[in-house]
Formats: structure tokens, sequence, C-alpha cells
């Protein structure tokens, strides 16, 4: 019975919906956890500095192949850990920029796995914001620190920032009480709006940002819908839970002996649009007939 590891930096309860996405790909392939597959679970609850060990463990235990999806954090311990076991990966940036392959079409290496697109998405997020509220300024950008993609991100969103014309605002929090402080700060400049950068630290928090977007009374959008479920205003991404069926339908294929290098880096298939109409209505924003037409889920 072949055995995997599972790498994430959150936890397996905030992740449950994803979590489906990824066994249904894996099943639909033909291996069930617990019947012909095993799967090691590593979670590290939200502190990343515990991901080098854990991904050190899984190798120590020789698994098939390691899953890192949605955490980069993640990705990087596992592709620092081992050079020969399989790694599947899905990443917000360009996996070649990030050495994590060679190139799109032929990895070459030991790692494949699925591009997010975020700097694409990123772009959109902010088009919708401004669609949304139009005379917000400035339109703040929460990044982690400690996210590698980090500095790409933010100069690829300024410079798409120039072109609309919006005055962008730079801001990091790398912990729960640096969250706290944003938030602060935020509301100390009254008519901004904010853009929440995809990333592990943020949805595994993403009850803390959502109430406190609330209570500050700021507009935001954000990139998975679950912040819209937890009371976020708008969200705009790929479907996570379908972009996870993918990565289980990757490491299918490697079990079933096709290797990673050969394994083109593949490119989300689903995006959603998800509007809190609820909050809209706290906030006293009126949503573009547009937007409610474009939305894929709409919370009343």
């Amino acid at each position: 019975m072949p055995v995997i590891g599972f790498l994430h930096s959150g936890t397996a309860e905030q992740n449950a919906n994803r979590l489906t996405g990824f066994l249904k790909g894996l099943a639909d392939a033909g291996f069930v956890d617990g019947k012909n597959l095993t799967i090691e679970y590593r979670w590290a609850n939200g502190q990343a500095n515990q991901l080098p060990e854990l991904a050190a463990d899984l190798v120590r235990r020789q698994v098939a192949a390691i899953v890192a999806v949605s955490s980069q954090p993640a990705t990087l311990a596992a592709k620092t850990a081992t050079s020969t076991i399989p790694i599947v990966f899905t990443w917000p940036g360009d996996p070649v920029a990030a050495r994590l392959v060679a190139s799109l079409n032929r990895p070459g290496g030991n790692a494949t796995g699925i591009g997010t697109l975020n700097d694409e998405l990123a772009a959109k997020r902010l088009g919708v914001l401004r669609e949304l509220v139009p005379q917000a300024t400035p339109i703040s950008v929460l990044f982690n620190p400690a996210d590698p993609s980090t500095e790409a991100m933010s100069k690829d969103l300024q410079a798409h920032a120039q072109r609309l014309g919006v005055q962008l605002q730079l801001v990091y929090a790398g912990t729960g009480g640096k969250i706290d402080a944003a938030f602060t700060t935020l509301s100390s400049k009254s008519g901004g709006a904010l853009l929440v950068n995809a990333d592990p630290f943020f949805f595994i928090r993403r009850a803390q940002i959502t109430a406190l977007a609330a209570r500050h009374r700021i507009p935001a959008v954000y990139y998975d819908r679950e912040f819209a479920i937890s009371g976020g205003l708008m969200t705009y991404g790929t479907s996570l839970p379908l972009m996870w069926e993918q990565a289980g339908g990757y490491v299918a294929r490697i079990l079933k002996g096709e290797k990673p290098g050969d394994l083109p880096v593949a490119q989300p298939t689903k995006f959603e649009m998800v509007i809190n109409l609820k909050t809209a209505r706290t906030l006293g924003l009126s949503v573009p007939d547009r937007l409610t037409a474009l939305a894929d889920e709409v919370i009343e």
C-alpha cells in the first residue's frame, strides 16, 4: 500500500472543504485513504517554523510523494528536504522564477503541480474593488512579510494601480497581533478600502480579518470564498477545492508510474466571485448590478 505525505502550514479543520476536493481527485483515479492508500498528514497549525522538521520526517518515512498545496512555506520546506521524492504543489506566482521547476511544460525535476495565477487574479481583485468603491482612497493591500512571493506581487500590483490611477498603500502583518495593529492604522485613514493578498497565514485567520474589517467599516476584497462565508464583503479567485482535486489527480498519476518532471504545471480550471450583500448593506454600499450579475454566488 503506497504512503503519501500531506504537508501544510495550516490546520485540518480550516481546510476541510479543500481537503474533500483533494480526496475526490485521488478517489476518481482509484485511490482511497485507508483502503489502498495511506496518507500521513503533517499540519503545522499556523507554526510555519515547524515545516522543515515535518518535511524531514516525511522524507525519513520514505513516502511515495509529498503534497504541499495552498502553502508556499510547505512547498519550499518539501523542496529543501528532498530532491528525489515527488512533490505536488500549488504556487501563487511563477514556479520557474521560484526555481521549483525548470519550465512549465517540462518541470524536469521532482516537483510539479498547479499554478494559481495569483498575480493576474490580484490585479482583477484590485479592479473589482475599485468598481465597488470607486471613491475609496487609498486602497491598502495586506501582505504577509514571510510570504516568498510578497516582493514580486507588490511590484506587480503597484504597476497595475498606476495604470488604474489608484493610490496604493502596502501593509504588512505576520502575526495575529500585527493584523490587529494594521486594522487600527487603516481605520485611522477614513475613506479607504482593503485588498487581502492570498496567503495561508491569512486564510487561517480569516475570521479575525473579516471581523476587524466589519468593526472598522472597511470595504475589503479577498481571494477565497471562505472569507465571504465568514462575513467578508467580496471574494474573487480560483476554486481551491477544485484545485486541490487537480492536485489529487496529479498524485494519482505519479502513484501509477508517471514522473513529476514529465507532468506539465497545470492551470486552474474554475474561477468564482462571491458577494456578501448582507455585509454590503452593513457597510452602506450599493453593489453595482454588473457585479451582482457576474457573481457565482450571492449571500443574502
